[in-house]
């Protein structure tokens, strides 16, 4: 008897430190809210991609745009990723054949395309499947691949590389509302000029790491969806 009001206690008090964490877990609360946030405030610019089997935020330029899958275990291609214009790098004097592995190149269409494959699990939400829904499997599901960038008050997506798709904490405070993040080192070595490309910003962005602070080039594409 002893050892069943035991192991009931270990029980409770593991389930009890679960919903703890979960609660404190702020990063992965607020990135959700926020997500949540910014698709309301711009359904215009979502839509869902049924060749990818997920969702995608574009743009307002139509430039560039942001994927996230509903279903690990149907995505072709990437479960997370962005697609943006090549045009601009190429008049900026890149050759797509210099380009590493990190980033593809959709010659066809004209894009260059940069994410990462999360798994393969089968996804499944409780109720309807949303945009937001999909996103938050996402973050409960695969929480590494989800960041806080203090200097810009932004959560992001991790895309590999040090490419990353960032959002407003708070978008009535925020002149940048979305931003596509590039690691500009692919680019430069494939001969682009990252000072010339036009609707893109070559910059040094202050970042936190391993409790130190840091600043390092980026390339991005910034909006104000106000």
């Amino acid at each position: 008897m002893k050892r069943m009001i035991c192991f009931l206690m270990m029980a409770a008090l593991a389930a009890l430190l679960m919903v703890s964490c979960e609660k404190l877990d702020v990063v992965a609360n607020h990135s959700i809210r926020s997500f949540g946030d910014l698709l309301t405030n711009s359904p215009h610019l979502v839509s869902s991609d049924e060749t990818n089997h997920g969702w995608s935020l574009t743009a307002p330029d139509g430039r560039a745009r942001f994927f996230w899958s509903r279903n690990f275990a149907e995505s072709p291609l990437f479960d997370v990723m962005i697609e943006f214009d090549a045009a601009p790098f190429i008049a900026a004097g890149i050759d797509p054949a210099r380009l590493g592995d990190s980033v593809l190149y959709n010659e066809e269409r004209g894009l260059f395309i940069i994410g990462s494959k999360l798994g393969n699990e089968q996804l499944r939400s409780p109720g309807e499947v949303t945009p937001l829904s999909s996103f938050e499997q996402i973050v409960r599901l695969k929480r590494q691949s989800i960041g806080y960038h203090p200097a810009g008050d932004h959560y992001g997506v991790e895309l590999g590389n040090g490419n990353i798709f960032e959002w407003a904490n708070d978008m009535a405070n925020n002149n940048n509302d979305i931003v596509f993040a590039l690691n500009p080192e692919p680019f430069i070595t494939a001969g682009v000029d990252p000072n010339n490309i036009e609707g893109w910003v070559f910059a040094k962005v202050t970042v936190h790491e391993s409790g130190s602070t840091a600043q390092i080039d980026k390339l991005l594409k910034r909006f104000n969806l106000q």
